[in-house]
């Protein structure tokens, strides 16, 4: 919040001027949306679960939309998330209070599961129960920090060879293209998140 900083020109990027510094200011989270699904095993057309319809996980959405998913099922409690989740690309939404998020994924899914699982959560009772829903050599892709470490059931990990693997921030390139994407008009960008 200080008028003037000081830090190496490689920390920053030029907004193109038709990007509000509204619109900028979802950049960031939306550069790590970006980053996850690039270095997931995703592939267009396939099924995928996100866990959490946050600032994070709507990103995700609209980034697995943009590159071609199907299939895009949220797990989300909050009414106004999952109201923007259908509206930016989710096909599904999951309450876990209302349906079995494991159950009903691969009922949707055709008994298969889905392809990929975005954690952007951070819940451990999300996360257990989301498991169940990946395929069989499946990959669950965790991008929330969390505040203790989960217990996971390795057991149902290991049985169904499902990979599990950490997506951290973003990268350069992810970001530089999350900007591009941003400009292009390619993102639904709402303030009231």
């Amino acid at each position: 919040m200080s008028k003037k900083i000081v830090a190496p020109a490689g920390h920053f990027y030029p907004i193109p001027e038709n990007v509000s510094l509204e619109a900028a200011a979802f950049i960031e989270p939306l550069a790590v949306a970006w980053h996850a699904v690039n270095i997931s095993p995703f592939k267009p057309g396939g099924s995928v679960l996100v866990l959490g319809g946050g600032p994070i996980g709507l990103g995700v959405v609209q980034v697995l939309k943009l590159h071609g998913a199907k299939n895009i099922m949220v797990s989300e409690l909050l009414e106004n998330r999952k109201k923007y989740c259908l509206d930016y690309g989710a096909t599904h939404i999951l309450d876990p209070r209302e349906v079995s998020v494991a159950q009903k994924a691969r009922e949707l899914t055709e008994g298969i599961g889905a392809d990929v699982i975005f954690d952007a959560a951070g819940v451990e009772k999300a996360i257990v129960g989301a498991i169940p829903a990946c395929r069989t050599q499946g990959t669950i892709v965790n991008i929330a920090v969390w505040e203790k470490s989960p217990s996971l059931p390795v057991n149902q990990l290991m049985y169904n060879e499902v990979r599990y693997m950490g997506a951290a921030l973003f990268d350069e390139p992810s970001f530089v293209d999350t900007i591009r994407a941003v400009s292009d008009g390619k993102f639904a960008i709402s303030c009231c998140i």
